[in-house]
């Protein structure tokens, strides 16, 4: 058996995560159970923070909440000084309900609703990661109607492919994510958001896929962006205050699952990043990723009670847990 971070098997020979029997606390709050090992995603954290800091960067590391949004993980991340990217209002409303500081919030998706959006606005967000011209015109509207100027990263597909799932790819060419750097697509978009009051550009955001468990794909997409961005800043004086590269960064499922550590993703954006600032005479950006499963994924555990029992002779024993048929 695979154990990592607080887990370890006891005198006893029960499972034992944090210091806790997880026999113990399946008596205690029944089963199905989810347990997080907080130990294991602080460290994940402070790796993060900690990579940054030797690099002496302006840096935010956004928690990606839709690899668990619940209020107590939530809290964790603000303790831990993290940011927060949210997917939807129910991201959102349980992150204000954790009272995490608003200013800290990105707010990402390819469909916000208007609803949602208002609901951004209305609590003063850190920023709004714009995907698509419909979503721009809905932040216009709601940004004079309520005499606010909206922060916004420009969501960019830089034609990336990760090594990766095809299902998890979202930074090619064909990708339902953002405004596409070779076809127009991001300078029109750039146009719009530069000649309207209700917007404030502070930059541009990528992602390139999921599972990411090499630095190459991070590398290219710096260079593909900064292209852009050194095109932006020769014709219109554009100066980015951010570069948000995304996250992806690849955990352990399998035996076969080999993941590198989290600080050599960080050393290699931020020196693509300062070679790229520096080849295109650009100030150095504010560099955020968005770790999420990387963080979070491997640190859960499921704990079941076993029930029926069917033996079929010669063939297998099935045994009956009580968790879903997605489980």
């Amino acid at each position: 058996m695979f154990l990592h971070g607080t887990s370890r098997v006891n005198e006893q020979g029960h499972l034992e995560i944090g210091g806790v029997d997880v026999v113990e606390l399946a008596k205690t709050y029944g089963t199905p159970l989810y347990i997080y090992d907080v130990a294991l995603i602080r460290a994940r954290a402070r790796a993060f923070k900690e990579a940054f800091r030797r690099h002496g960067v302006r840096a935010q590391v956004a928690y990606a909440s839709k690899a668990f949004s619940a209020v107590a993980i939530v809290q964790l991340a603000a303790e831990e000084g993290l940011s927060l990217d949210v997917v939807s209002g129910g991201e959102l409303y349980t992150a204000l309900a954790a009272g995490f500081p608003p200013e800290r919030i990105h707010f990402h998706g390819n469909n916000k609703s208007r609803d949602e959006l208002a609901m951004a606005l209305e609590h003063g967000i850190g920023c709004i990661v714009a995907d698509n011209f419909y979503e721009l015109e809905l932040i216009e509207e709601l940004a004079e109607s309520s005499g606010r100027t909206v922060p916004v990263l420009l969501r960019v597909t830089p034609g990336v492919e990760a090594h990766t799932h095809d299902y998890i790819l979202t930074g090619q060419e064909d990708s339902k994510f953002g405004f596409d750097l070779n076809n127009g697509q991001a300078d029109e978009a750039f146009r719009r958001v530069m000649a309207s009051a209700a917007f404030q550009l502070l930059g541009v955001h990528c992602h390139i896929g999921s599972q990411i468990f090499e630095t190459a794909g991070f590398v290219l997409a710096a260079q593909k962006v900064f292209a852009k961005l050194a095109e932006w800043n020769k014709a219109h004086g554009f100066v980015p205050a951010v570069v948000n590269l995304g996250g992806g960064f690849g955990i352990r499922y399998t035996e076969e699952d080999d993941p590198i550590p989290v600080t050599a993703y960080v050393d290699c954006i931020v020196e693509e990043v300062k070679r790229q600032a520096e080849a295109c005479r650009l100030p150095l950006p504010e560099i955020w990723i968005e770790p999420g499963r990387s963080l979070v994924g491997d640190a859960g555990t499921t704990i079941y009670t076993i029930g029926s029992r069917k033996e079929v002779p010669n063939v297998r024993t099935y045994i009956a847990v009580d968790g879903g048929m997605s489980d």
